[in-house]
């Protein structure tokens, strides 16, 4: 049973990109084209995107996918990447590299090269994950066997003979 409730959540996963040497703002605005969408279509999206965003975006998105697709293999149930979307992302700041420009007369210009922290998390949608429950129990059910029926039928008959206990305290 403790099988069964660990296959009843949606599988989840994310995956991480630091340091990219893009400004936050900038990476926000394609982030922003994927939140919500089928992690197909995103894909999609991405791949037409032209801004300079929109390739290390799809790096990261895929990573995702593929953690997803291992977090399934690794609990031994199905996965449908067909069923998977991009449930949050978001971009941090990441540290800024501090440079310094030559200036008239002897002087120094400091300007900042800014980093960001591209995250993408994808899940099953919650009726692809309900369906995949199903058919586990259905597979489960199936793999009994002849014995599994003689148990049940053995409870059913023996649950009917037992007196009921509701009047009682």
């Amino acid at each position: 049973m403790a099988d069964v409730q660990t296959q009843a959540s949606s599988i989840e996963a994310h995956a991480l990109a630091r340091h990219v040497r893009m400004s936050p703002q900038k990476a926000r605005l394609v982030m922003d084209l994927i939140r919500g969408q089928k992690a197909q279509d995103a894909l999609q999206t991405l791949r037409y995107t032209p801004k300079r965003a929109g390739k290390h975006i799809e790096k990261v998105l895929r990573s995702a996918i593929a953690n997803a697709e291992r977090k399934a293999e690794d609990a031994g149930s199905p996965l449908d990447v067909d069923e998977l979307y991009v449930a949050n992302c978001f971009v941090n700041e990441g540290p800024r590299w501090k440079r310094i420009r030559p200036a008239p007369m002897g002087r120094a210009f400091r300007y900042q090269k800014r980093t960001a922290h591209l995250w993408v998390g994808v899940a099953e949608h919650h009726v692809a994950a309900a369906e995949r429950v199903a058919a586990n129990l259905a597979e489960a059910e199936a793999q009994k066997g002849a014995r599994g029926t003689m148990r049940r039928v053995r409870k059913a008959l023996t649950g009917k003979r037992t007196p009921s206990k509701k009047g009682k305290k």
